[in-house]
């Protein structure tokens, strides 16, 4: 959100180890990957490590704040505030990743369109 310099800080923060390579490798693993989920390409082969870095992110981000949808912290003149979200979206998202391994991307993928071509 703040850039891959931020990023980095807060990995720095959790204690992980070479913060500025795992920022940009992260944030290479999520873009490439997120556009071969988008695609439907090399779907079981793009959710691993897009599992491992939800795993994780939830593991030692999201864990403290527990498992909660809606953390309504104030309601003030500027609207309701909300707090830190849990893990529950890490595991959602864990769960489609499984989904589309498990049920395959759908009959529009390029993996599909790939296959019919060769």
């Amino acid at each position: 959100m703040n850039g891959p310099a931020h990023f980095a800080a807060s990995l720095h923060g959790l204690g992980v180890p070479a913060p500025n390579a795992m920022a940009w490798t992260t944030i290479a693993v999520e873009l490439v990957g997120g556009l071969a989920v988008l695609l439907g390409a090399w779907i079981p082969l793009a959710s691993v490590p897009l599992a491992a870095i939800l795993l994780v992110a939830a593991i030692t981000v999201h864990r403290p704040y527990g498992f909660n949808a809606i953390k309504l912290v104030a309601v003030t003149d500027a609207g309701p505030q909300f707090g830190p979200p849990g893990y529950e979206t890490d595991l959602l998202y864990l769960a489609a990743l499984a989904t589309l391994v498990l049920g395959g991307s759908g009959p529009l993928c390029l993996d599909d369109l790939l296959t019919r071509q060769t």
